[in-house]
């Protein structure tokens, strides 16, 4: 295992060398000590690596990461995860706003709260949330799985797209064009794997579907007021 002192070595050192990385490096482990909250720790990896980071991050740990997995043993500050195209992410504590945002791919995986806007404009991204998220989460989202295994704030899934959002607790108000959906075979099967994958004993039968109603992307002038 490779140990980079964050604070002694400096964070250009640390992105430096983990995006150095190829396919064939045999440096696969890393850990990271004294974060301290700084931002930008682990962005831009595109290497089968494992990189554990000792402490709570600032803002947009493991960005437009690709292959690796990124586990932080803290709390994390905006934007984790943001743009991300493959891979995993697991945040053991919290997370601030809009984590995983405009991600394409890879699993992320939230063991304590979200903030608002988790998941915003997400494309393909699966996030599982073991406790509870904010505001404006899913705002826009086009693709891929948000599971939350406890309760959803204001306005969730606004403006969705074709995004599942799977809820086990309270919703507390759903977004324009978001509603309620039948939980089917094929999503049970989905979801049961999405939450072995994240770590979590919920049962997939306590949750409910939400999804896009298809009538804000598909203009009809009888929903002119809504636009």
């Amino acid at each position: 295992m490779q140990t980079y002192d964050l604070e002694a070595d400096g964070l250009r050192g640390l992105n430096s060398a983990l995006q150095a990385q190829q396919n064939a490096t045999n440096q696969t482990s890393w850990e990271v000590v004294n974060p301290k909250g700084s931002h930008a720790i682990a962005v831009g990896l595109d290497a089968p690596i494992e990189v554990t980071i000792k402490g709570s991050t600032g803002y947009y740990c493991a960005g437009m990461n690709q292959q690796a997995t990124v586990k932080v043993e803290g709390s994390v500050g905006p934007g984790v995860a943001e743009n991300m195209m493959s891979g995993q992410v697991i945040v053991d504590g919290d997370a601030s706003q809009y984590a995983g945002a405009t991600g394409h791919g890879g699993l992320l995986v939230i063991k304590g709260n979200a903030s608002s806007r988790c998941g915003i404009s997400m494309k393909g991204i699966d996030i599982v949330v073991h406790g509870n998220i904010g505001h404006m989460s899913a705002f826009m989202a086009q693709d891929g799985n948000l599971v939350v295994c406890g309760d959803a704030g204001d306005a969730l899934g606004d403006s969705l797209y074709e995004a599942r959002l799977f809820v086990r607790g309270s919703v507390k108000s759903l977004g324009a064009d978001c509603i309620e959906k039948e939980m089917r075979p094929e999503h049970i099967e989905i979801l049961k794997d999405l939450l072995d994958r994240a770590g979590s004993d919920a049962k997939p039968e306590e949750f409910k579907r939400y999804g896009s109603a298809r009538q804000l992307y598909n203009f009809d002038v009888d929903n002119a007021a809504a636009y």
